[in-house]
């Protein structure tokens, strides 16, 4: 799951474009997301994390966020997205999924092509994957996805923390971090609006 920029780009590993302030990653204070004892790379100079609380029954959330191939439906960022096994999301499904990233100072525009596999998988609960992000002139040697769901007075709390490692990113960790929350807080903005409506 690992996306794309190298200077600024706009998605996180299934992600997308977005404009906007976004606020400083609270993974520094707190102790990182994890599924089944997994988490992001925490050694990682890119990293953010976020969360929202989304007023949908626990299993619709699931459902829109482990069907995969229906991501485009619901998030405008997400191009395409195929899977590459067979069957319910679990250990080891992969899958490969296209975003655009927008030209920087750095790179151009182009469209990032994602192989994600997932490693954790606990129903309800949590997901983690991860995987590399290649564009023309723009690569993300991985990235790390992990996501927990929570049941609260009021809905479900969804937590979202990802983190890129790759020379190119890495190069300008202020913009590569800026457009990686762009992203994820855009996902989970979709999510909660697909989510939540009666359809």
């Amino acid at each position: 799951m690992t996306l794309r920029r190298t200077a600024a780009l706009a998605l996180p590993l299934a992600f997308g474009l977005l404009g906007g302030a976004v606020t400083p990653a609270q993974a520094a204070t707190t102790a990182p997301l994890s599924c089944q004892g997994k988490t992001i790379d925490t050694k990682a100079p890119i990293h953010y994390r976020t969360e929202t609380l989304i007023n949908a029954p626990l299993s619709k959330i699931w459902r829109l966020q482990t069907d995969v191939e229906r991501w485009p439906a619901w998030q405008e960022p997400v191009l395409s997205n195929e899977r590459l096994d067979w069957g319910p999301l679990r250990k080891n499904s992969r899958f490969r999924w296209t975003t655009p990233a927008p030209p920087t100072a750095t790179t151009p525009a182009t469209t990032l092509s994602i192989t994600s596999t997932v490693h954790q998988i606990q129903r309800g609960k949590c997901l983690r994957w991860s995987g590399p992000a290649v564009g023309e002139g723009l690569t993300i040697d991985n990235g790390v996805h992990v996501w927990t769901f929570t049941e609260v007075k009021g809905g479900v709390l969804v937590r979202t923390e990802e983190n890129w490692a790759g020379g190119q990113v890495e190069a300008d960790v202020p913009t590569a971090t800026k457009f990686l929350g762009w992203g994820l807080e855009a996902w989970l903005k979709d999510l909660k609006t697909t989510a939540e409506s009666h359809c």
